[in-house]
């Protein structure tokens, strides 16, 4: 272990005997940084993001952008360039105002139970839905909403005229799902924020934010749009406490580490990469949290292209698990509430695969290494941040030539190692320097014919030329089981 690793890890201890002796979570960042993450978090692995609001009816942005930004690029086009300012113009004219998307954001197709079977069809463990994004717009009926805007701002009295929020937490729970919340702290246009950001912090931010944890018991809150301010402003230290202390869900809830300016890696809870790699393993939880395509809210301008097949994803969710992250994965429902057929089509691919190989991801932990590579040229690629260039098929299925491959992703449960291989070779699996024992068995998750191995020295090597590719239990990525491992 690192003195970097040495040194966080005593400081945490420190300070949970300060916790264990008082009860109590201080407002100051020392005692919420110490808190743990509650287990039932770091076992579930996998959690789906549902990101709706009324930026769905244009549902535009250029490929590659947010579309739920809309609003921001039409009134900052300097800010990623006119294209969507343009595409207003011509589609809704000149006087259109972002307002007037409301009236059309009916959800006339939106259906709970319908979002909620396919997410527990998707193997997924838990949900976090748009409560509040940077538009303001609450998808619960929201007083502060109504009064800071001076209209009404919220989905049950304008557009789909339904508590969204409340619909979907009833519908996921009903199938054992935990239910999580993404909030915004700021709101790019709220009349209060703009002119005087700490009365708009005491008058909007601090009782919407009770509001939607006593109304909703989130155990999981996702907050962004921190970045304008520092905490002296934002004051996230004093709500946490109360969200750690007298909330009603101060045992379970997990946050993340968007609560200020700079508090990314920092200070919170988990910490979250977003397009990029993840980090790697270490002493704190973390997640990395994308969409299906390019854009969290639905976005028409992307083609198929963009959006990542079953197979990469299969293949982020087994790396980032390997390194000891979880795995948030956005969709976006149409304007009329429906999640696009193609991204239903890659939630129920992934479930497919969970059902045979999910003793693999959830509950595990990372073992001494997180994955194998073969011989050649170090890629650096993998450990990347902000939209950087993740090319899971690269690194595992077409690796450029001389550069290395990740030939299998390592995940353990007790005494348990599973192997995940992104792909067979014809003859035969090296699995290298494995601790086995006389009582150790190796077996293919799926596949009910016995495996023909052997140990060589430190190696386990199964004949892989003798598994029937016809009796294969998926396509996507194939995971050996072997027990009795040693330390």
């Amino acid at each position: 272990m690192s003195v970097t690793r040495i040194l966080a890890l005593t400081l945490f201890l420190s300070a949970q005997l300060v916790i264990a002796q008082t009860g109590k979570f201080s407002a100051s960042w020392e005692s919420i940084d110490s808190r743990p993450t509650p287990d039932w978090w770091s076992d579930a692995k996998f959690g789906i993001f549902v990101f709706w609001n009324p930026s769905a009816v244009p549902a535009f942005a250029p490929r590659g952008e947010y579309a739920e930004w809309y609003w921001y690029w039409i009134e900052h086009p300097d800010a990623r360039g006119p294209a969507s300012l343009e595409f207003h113009r011509r589609a809704f004219g000149e006087s259109f105002e972002y307002a007037d998307f409301i009236p059309l954001f009916k959800g006339e197709l939106f259906d709970p139970d319908g979002w909620a079977d396919l997410i527990e069809r998707s193997g997924a463990k838990y949900v976090v839905l748009n409560a509040k994004h940077h538009d303001g717009y609450t998808m619960w009926p929201s007083k502060e909403a109504n009064e800071s805007w001076g209209r009404r701002w919220n989905s049950l009295e304008s557009g789909p005229r339904r508590d969204v929020l409340g619909e979907v937490a009833e519908a996921v729970r009903k199938r054992n799902l935990r239910f999580g919340v993404y909030y915004s702290l700021y709101e790019w246009f709220n009349p209060l924020y703009v002119s005087n950001p700490g009365l708009f912090v005491e008058k909007v931010y601090f009782p919407q934010f009770k509001d939607l944890v006593t109304r909703y018991h989130p155990e999981i809150i996702f907050a962004d749009g921190e970045w304008e301010h520092p905490n002296d402003v934002w004051r996230s230290d004093e709500l946490l406490a109360w969200l750690f202390n007298e909330s009603p869900v101060r045992g379970t809830v997990v946050v993340n580490d968007r609560w200020f300016k700079g508090a990314r890696h920092q200070h919170g809870g988990y910490y979250t990469t977003e397009y990029g790699s993840g980090l790697d393993d270490s002493i704190h939880p973390w997640e990395e949290n994308r969409a299906i395509g390019k854009s969290y809210g639905f976005n028409r301008a992307e083609l198929a292209v963009d959006y990542s097949s079953t197979r990469e994803l299969v293949l982020m969710l087994a790396d980032i698990v390997s390194r000891g992250g979880n795995f948030l994965l956005d969709v976006g429902p149409a304007a009329d509430g429906r999640i696009p057929p193609i991204m239903e089509d890659r939630l129920i691919g992934i479930g497919d695969w969970l059902e045979i190989n999910g003793e693999s991801i959830y509950g595990t932990r990372t073992w001494e290494r997180s994955c194998q590579w073969s011989e050649g040229q170090i890629v650096e690629a993998v450990r990347g941040e902000f939209r950087t260039d993740y090319d899971i098929v690269r690194l595992t299925l077409n690796p450029l030539d001389g550069e290395e491959g990740q030939e299998l992703f390592f995940t353990k449960k007790g005494a348990t190692l599973y192997a995940i291989a992104p792909q067979l070779p014809d003859e035969a699996l090296v699995i290298r320097d494995v601790p086995i024992s006389e009582d150790s068995e190796v077996s293919l998750l799926g596949y009910e014919a016995p495996l023909s191995w052997r140990n060589v020295g430190n190696d386990i090597v199964i004949q892989t030329s003798k598994i029937l590719r016809s009796q294969m239990p998926s396509e996507l990525a194939i995971v050996f089981r072997i027990t009795n491992i040693g330390e």
